[in-house]
């Protein structure tokens, strides 16, 4: 059979689908509606419907077997009545050439009476219709007509309240799922400023949007720069030249940090960082030899592989000085912790002094920590400003304080020992 459609199809179809309510469970707003229809117009047979593009589908009905749901939009007295925006009555099917031929009129169940209004929005799309049906012929009276189309209009308003509930649910899941990817995202952040600050400087910045400068009366800094570098980028590719420099700063980094110094930075080939800084600790002296001294063993052990594999090879040298030092955070876009101070200059005249291989510290190191380690004088060596500095190598941990041949690894008796000099030891 052919049906006429509204002018306003392809729109009314997007209007109807907007809804999300084809094929959904009964819902008992609907199902009142439809009882209350049928009631007030004495009528056996009531339905809401929604008029899909194939399909009459009901959301709720009175009257009507459970199984029937819907029936195909070519044999809905509906498909009529949503082409208007006007109340639909037919008070004698049989005689109405509209619907005489549809088979629910000439077969089973035989109706004979349709009245039908469609629901239209205030965009002006009929979404479906409200309607009561009976098997005999029959007229409404001009107060039941107007109480099914008040009774439409509540339908309506149950349709435009389920789509609002249905995009403040799906705002809220939107919102929750913004809210995790703050989440997330602020931690990303904060695990970004942790990894190029100390925790402490990362924790002050947070809360206070800057951090103030601070002198710290006595730090240790280590300087670490690779002999032949300059020679070795040129006749390497740039890809391996990285690589190679990746795979070594990434075990200085590993040192460090279980010792307990700070990474400042590395410049081209050279590495620093300081041990006291940001936070106090008076075995820094100690914590910093330590490092070197496994920083030296990690570079000799990579030597000696790359020199098997005749493989260019790096020889490193290491420059140690204790001091005083102001810390602080530069830059606004790209914060960067870093020290101040003479001490910085003499650390790096430490490794400029010292020899391949070799872990040149200053007096003020060597006069902390030479009741534990080894250390090798080297003579005095004078500053740009006239100062006269002794220079020392650093070669292993004292026999008595280590649990391997090298020196490298401190027993249990250095640990004691370190606990006893903390109550008086200067820094």
């Amino acid at each position: 059979m052919l049906y006429s459609t509204p002018a306003n199809e392809a729109e009314r179809l997007v209007a109807v689908r907007a809804l999300n309510i084809l094929d959904t469970a009964p819902e008992i707003a609907y199902d009142d509606i439809g009882e209350l229809a049928a009631q007030i117009c004495h009528c056996p047979v009531a339905y809401v419907s929604l008029m899909d593009d194939d399909r009459l589908w009901l959301k709720a009905k009175y009257g009507l077997p459970p199984n029937f749901n819907q029936c195909p939009r070519e044999i809905a007295f509906c498909a009529t009545t949503v082409c208007g925006t006007e109340m639909v009555v037919a008070p004698d099917l049989l005689m109405d050439a509209r619907f005489n031929q549809i088979p629910f009129v000439t077969g089973e169940p035989h109706f004979k009476f349709y009245c039908g209004i469609p629901l239209v929005t205030e965009a002006g799309y009929a979404l479906g219709t409200l309607c009561v049906m009976d098997f005999v012929p029959r007229q409404l009276t001009f107060e039941q007509g107007e109480a099914l189309r008040r009774l439409s209009r509540q339908v309506l308003a149950q349709l435009e309240l389920r789509r609002k509930l249905i995009e403040f649910d799906q705002a809220l899941k939107e919102l929750d799922h913004a809210h995790v990817d703050l989440v997330a995202e602020k931690a990303r952040t904060e695990e970004l400023l942790i990894n190029i600050l100390p925790v402490s400087i990362a924790e002050e910045l947070k809360k206070s949007g800057k951090v103030q400068p601070k002198y710290e009366p006595s730090a240790t800094i280590l300087f670490a720069d690779f002999k032949g570098f300059t020679l070795l980028a040129e006749r390497m590719e740039p890809a391996a030249l990285i690589g190679l420099l990746d795979q070594y700063f990434t075990a200085f980094d590993e040192i460090v940090m279980r010792h307990g110094l700070e990474k400042l930075k590395t410049i081209g080939d050279a590495y620093m960082a300081v041990a006291g800084v940001p936070t106090a600790n008076r075995l820094h002296p100690i914590d910093t030899c330590l490092a070197a001294l496994e920083i030296h063993a990690v570079t000799a052990r990579m030597k000696a592989q790359r020199e098997k594999m005749r493989l260019p090879a790096l020889e490193l040298r290491v420059g140690i000085h204790t001091g005083p030092v102001i810390s602080g955070v530069v830059g606004r876009r790209k914060f960067t912790f870093d020290i101040w101070g003479d001490a910085v200059n003499t650390a790096a005249l430490m490794e400029a002094n010292g020899a391949p291989g070799r872990i040149n510290v200053s007096e003020t190191v060597a006069g902390n920590v030479k009741t534990l380690f080894e250390l090798e004088p080297r003579g005095v060596i004078e500053t740009k400003h006239g100062r006269r500095l002794d220079m020392f190598f650093l070669n292993r941990l004292k026999p008595e304080y280590s649990r391997d041949a090298d020196g490298r690894m401190p027993s249990e008796k250095f640990v004691t020992e370190c606990n006893r000099l903390l109550s008086g030891f200067p820094g």
